[in-house]
């Protein structure tokens, strides 16, 4: 029996996914059953039911899931501290991030990382906030992106960058005649934005709400692209990281206006689960991503000290560089 069958069947467990359990392990779905097949074959028994909610597994199956998940474990942990001697840097990454970070920030330093380390797979998958967290705790990804990072016991978070918020509106508004706006004259604005559960929406209602502005919400949507797309046909206005809306501002189909009040920020925090042993190649990622300087790491005209470096002796301590609060930060 080899090490990485134990591994594909715990990821069916864990995602009661086939599907899922092949592109999280590089291989065909085929293959995936084919090794089912033969776990089944060796044990002559069933260890895995598939119904309407999924695949779940038999009595025997969850025997074998338990006492796998620690041998898959221990392997792995063999083999970071194996490649940390001989100085290799490979395997894969899985990264949860959202649609605004994946799209517009992260680019740039996963090719400065590849570039570095070719060796290396980065899996990234778009998820919600609250899925990211639930897959960190459920081992399903090495590592999240998120916006207004959330306190939680069980995750360690490092500070990465912070976005500008601005306003947007679709070139023909009356708004568009100006660069800047004060928060009294969006009163009475439609406004498209995030469904009230997302971050970036409870932050962005909270600015508008302690400047005596109630928004009104025309549409709401679970991502950026969305989002654009509604402003630049004419259902609204929006709040939203610059970064997200260059491309639209720069061929004319969005006007961007800066705050007259201050610049508004959204921090950004890499996390992961507290505890875990991070392989060499997931804590270089997060090196690239704290050290780099690709992109400014803060918002225009705003200054932030760097995230302090992962100890390599020590990957597992708290680096915690965010507060962690779901607040809206505000400089002169």
């Amino acid at each position: 029996m080899h090490i990485e069958t134990l591994k594909v069947f715990c990821d069916i467990i864990e995602s009661g996914s086939f599907s899922y359990a092949a592109s999280q392990n590089f291989v065909t779905q085929s293959a995936v059953s084919q090794q089912v097949r033969s776990l089944e074959e060796k044990y002559d028994c069933r260890l895995i039911e598939r119904g309407r909610a999924g695949v779940k597994p038999t009595p025997a199956g969850q025997i074998l899931y338990t006492a796998s998940k620690e041998i898959v474990r221990r392997f792995m942990e063999l083999e970071n501290r194996l490649r940390e001697i001989g100085s290799v840097i490979a395997g894969s990454i899985r990264v949860g991030t959202v649609y605004s970070v994946g799209l517009h920030e992260l680019p740039p330093y996963l090719t400065e990382f590849l570039r570095n380390y070719p060796a290396v797979n980065v899996h990234l998958e778009y998820l919600r906030s609250n899925k990211i967290y639930e897959d960190l705790i459920e081992g399903k990804i090495d590592l999240g992106v998120v916006a207004y990072p959330a306190k939680r016991s069980q995750i360690v978070s490092v500070a990465f960058r912070h976005d500008e918020l601005v306003l947007v509106v679709p070139p023909d508004s009356s708004l568009a005649r100006h660069n800047r706006v004060s928060m009294g004259a969006l009163a009475g604005q439609k406004f498209v934005g995030y469904e009230r559960d997302i971050a970036t929406r409870k932050a962005s209602d909270r600015i508008l709400r302690d400047h005596g502005v109630k928004p009104n919400y025309a549409l709401e949507f679970d991502n950026i692209e969305t989002i654009k797309r509604a402003v630049e046909i004419g259902l609204g206005c929006a709040i939203v990281p610059r970064m997200t809306v260059e491309n639209e501002v720069g061929r004319g189909s969005l006007k961007m206006l800066e705050f007259s009040e201050g610049t508004f920020t959204r921090p950004l925090a890499i996390i992961y689960k507290r505890g875990r042993e991070l392989s060499p190649a997931v804590r270089k990622f997060i090196e690239v991503l704290t050290q780099s300087n690709i992109l400014p790491k803060v918002g225009r005209g705003e200054r932030t000290e760097r995230a302090p470096r992962l100890d390599r002796s020590s990957p597992n301590s708290d680096t915690r560089g965010s507060d962690g609060t779901d607040k809206a930060e505000k400089t002169a």
